[in-house]
């Protein structure tokens, strides 16, 4: 019994076996650290200026075609208006890099039934300044009318995203 003691006093997670700081369980401490840090710097990334106009703050209601210009595929104007999932992130990103495939996926699968649309934040300081964003990646889902529906901070999967369309009522 005293080696558990001297185990538990020796051991500088209390955890008595060592086993928090060794073995694949320390990559997934390591893992959370550096995506904290990530979020960390990614949310001090537009901290640059200090001039912040009332309307900066707002985010909009729909991406604007100077900020996001459409895919070469699509013409420039659409026969009707679609709901569209904005999101906002960073290619250097490690969750938005998880996200991008997923992303590709929707763009592809529904074509003429929804608009997906990623804005990488830390090129483009200024839309994660207009979209109000905290964290990314931030996915932002709007009606067809422009009108923000819902948000989610960090990773979101399509499975997810399709079940939120869904509980929103918007028929993909």
């Amino acid at each position: 019994m005293n080696n558990d003691i001297e185990k538990k006093e020796d051991s500088s997670c209390g955890c008595g076996s060592g086993s928090c700081c060794s073995g694949p369980g320390k990559w997934i401490w390591i893992a959370l650290a550096v995506a904290v840090v990530g979020v960390l710097i990614a949310k001090n990334a537009g901290k640059r200026t200090t001039d912040v106009s009332p309307a900066a703050s707002e985010p909009p209601a729909a991406v604007e075609a100077s900020a996001v210009p459409p895919p070469a595929s699509e013409p420039a104007t659409q026969s009707k208006p679609l709901p569209r999932l904005v999101d906002l992130g960073a290619h250097s990103c490690i969750p938005c890099k998880m996200m991008a495939p997923i992303l590709e996926d929707l763009r592809k699968t529904y074509a003429g039934k929804m608009d997906v649309v990623f804005i990488d934040v830390w090129q483009n300081p200024d839309a994660g300044k207009r979209y109000g964003i905290n964290v990314i990646p931030t996915q932002i889902f709007y009606d067809a009318t422009g009108k923000e529906l819902f948000r989610h901070e960090g990773f979101f999967g399509k499975d997810d995203i399709l079940a939120k369309w869904k509980e929103l009522g918007v028929a993909l």
